[in-house]
């Protein structure tokens, strides 16, 4: 299906802000009877080609939307050209040869093969705020979510903008891009309508310290074609992970592998990665599990295989065409076991959730603990004091004393709730008003230790969770009073560190808590801003759109638990009680919640 492009529309003297608006709400008029003929989505800015996706394809290649550039025209005023270039750079074909068309002089932009981007909530305003004969200035004001780094990492940084745009008459009297403002020479301005169609979130998988598990480096991947979308995938993986990310990983491909020929064949849903021949010197087997987990995110791939320098290779007693779903061994959230859930009973103490969901007291001896977490050996389960001023543990033995691990090293502190690492480590913040120490205890019996490089020393910290994966990290950060999601990274080896935080998302604020559901997700109870009330929500770490999950009839939801394919655990107070409520039907994104467990601070083990 094609859209045609807007007319253009004689600007009026001196009203450069209002004949934009009147350009975008007739290009609305257009858009909106495309979108009603069957589009999957509409861009702004020019023609849309709705390509065939594969059958029964996934998010990363599935709907496949092209955008479809219009060139300038000789008879476009100012506004037009800039508001022109703008929607044909969103197309990602020919290396933007049609928004470059739009351009005085090539050195005015300076693009990267995969350039930095700022993302816009919406297509911008444009106002003439100067002109003359031959030239003016177009100011472009509107609000940015976040940024797009050149390695693909999205990070998310809400706030206005405004900046200036120069067009000038040239050669034949027409009008071309003269100035470009900083945040245009050498990315883009798009909108976040274009990333959805022009980028794909995808994952690349390298390997934690332990150089068996696998961790996920979530990127926006920009998509020119897509039958090149395995190919770019590949490459990405080869160039190693984010800067973010890199200190903390590592990868099994020896510096200097590429890929051969023409890239990534694909033929009868079986994929052909051939690599050069640095791949020689690099272990099969942990080269193939990066490639698998990588490859398995596009839908037409069900089988691959390896080559180096044209030849196939396989690990031994693997098909040297390999499944795509193989390696699970290296999965990012571990191998499936125990995901038994756990509450706090109404007497205080633990009990874990029978079928059926009827819980059963798990400890019986003195003393009782809030928000717990259950180690990954089912040995001992950590919790806060009442007041969360302490940390405490129970071992999981019948008549266990709970005992006083940490108590706050300031005035007034509290504690985060409890989290536990692959490894049995045991963490938790420490946090004030206005600062925060993240406290770790390596093993059992052994005392927690303050972390010395602590990304969020100078913040509030309301919730700490690490990843299955042991690398990456959740945490609620105030920042200017808002209770934000943030995500970071632990860096072992010379002193752990435990940083470089980035925002996940521009869409929810007011967090509470969090846990992880999956590798590229987190479950958060906050608030949109068109919220009255915290709600439930599925946030991919990535910085995709979050997901509601409903809720709005829990009373006052308190905490929130969650794991991998299991369902989404809340725990809620409602008419001076507490429950844990359970979707009735977890795979339905708005099923019903049921609220018939009595206890509260719900958890899975890990």
């Amino acid at each position: 299906m094609i859209i045609p492009g807007p007319p253009p529309l004689p600007p009026r003297p001196g009203d450069g802000r209002s004949w934009a608006r009147r350009w975008a709400f007739v290009f609305f008029l257009v858009a909106a009877a495309g979108l009603l003929a069957g589009c999957v989505s509409v861009p702004s800015g020019g023609r849309v080609v709705s390509g065939r996706p594969a059958e029964g394809s996934e998010q990363v290649d599935d709907p496949y939307v092209r955008l479809i550039p219009v060139h300038p025209r000789p008879d476009w005023g100012p506004a037009q050209i800039v508001s022109g270039f703008l929607a044909a750079s969103a197309s990602f074909d020919d290396d933007h040869a049609v928004a470059r068309e739009y351009l005085a002089g090539r050195t005015l932009w300076r693009l990267t093969p995969r350039p930095a981007v700022t993302v816009l909530q919406d297509r911008p305003d444009l106002e003439i705020v100067k002109e003359t004969a031959n030239a003016a200035t177009v100011l472009v004001t509107g609000r940015q979510l976040g940024t797009i780094d050149p390695s693909g990492q999205y990070t998310a940084d809400p706030k206005p903008i405004d900046v200036p745009f120069q067009v000038g008459k040239v050669a034949g009297g027409v009008w071309r891009l003269t100035g470009l403002p900083a945040e245009a020479q050498t990315g883009l301005l798009l909108t976040k309508n274009d990333v959805d169609r022009a980028f794909r979130p995808v994952n690349l998988f390298f390997y934690a310290p332990d150089r068996r598990t696998l961790v996920p480096n979530g990127i926006f991947l920009p998509l020119g074609n897509r039958q090149e979308l395995p190919t770019h995938l590949v490459r990405a993986l080869l160039g190693g992970p984010t800067p973010w990310l890199e200190p903390a990983v590592n990868s099994a491909f020896p510096a200097g592998t590429r890929l051969r020929g023409r890239g990534v064949t694909v033929s009868k849903n079986v994929a052909t990665v051939d690599l050069s021949r640095e791949a020689l010197s690099g272990s099969v087997e942990r080269m193939s599990a990066q490639l698998s987990w990588t490859l398995r995110q596009l839908s037409e791939i069900k089988q691959w295989r390896l080559q180096i320098e044209g030849e196939t290779i396989a690990p031994s007693d693997v098909p040297s065409t390999q499944p795509v779903r193989s390696w699970q061994e290296n999965a990012p959230d571990g191998v499936v076991a125990d995901q038994t859930a756990y509450v706090v009973g109404l007497t205080g103490h633990l009990n874990v959730l029978q079928q059926g969901g009827q819980p059963q007291p798990v400890t019986t001896g003195g003393g009782r603990l809030s928000r717990p977490a259950v180690a990954p050996d089912f040995v001992e389960v950590a919790g806060l004091s009442p007041k969360h001023d302490r940390l405490l543990a129970v071992h999981l033995v019948a008549g266990a004393r709970v005992r006083t691990v940490l108590n706050g090293s300031q005035k007034g502190s509290r504690f985060t709730p409890p989290s536990w690492d692959r490894e049995g480590r045991l963490w938790t913040v420490e946090y004030t008003d206005d600062q925060s120490w993240l406290w770790v205890r390596e093993s059992r019996g052994s005392a927690p230790v303050r972390v010395a490089h602590w990304g969020l020393g100078g913040r509030k910290v309301l919730a700490f969770k690490i990843a299955r994966d042991g690398v990456r990290v959740a945490a609620i950060v105030d920042v200017e009073g808002s209770a934000q999601v943030q995500i970071g990274r632990i860096v072992h080896g010379g002193g752990t560190d435990v940083g470089s935080f980035l925002p996940v998302s521009s869409e929810l604020g007011g967090a509470i808590d969090l846990a992880w559901s999956d590798f590229g997700t987190l479950a958060v109870l906050g608030q949109k801003t068109t919220d009255s009330q915290v709600l439930a929500y599925l946030v991919p770490v990535s910085g995709s759109a979050v997901r509601s999950l409903g809720g709005g009839s829990l009373g006052t939801p308190q905490s929130i638990a969650a794991a991998p394919n299991e369902p989404v655990l809340i725990g809620t107070r409602s008419n001076g009680s507490n429950s844990v409520c359970r979707q009735s039907s977890p795979r339905e994104q708005f099923s019903e919640w049921l609220c018939n467990i009595p206890g509260a601070d719900p958890t899975y083990p890990r």
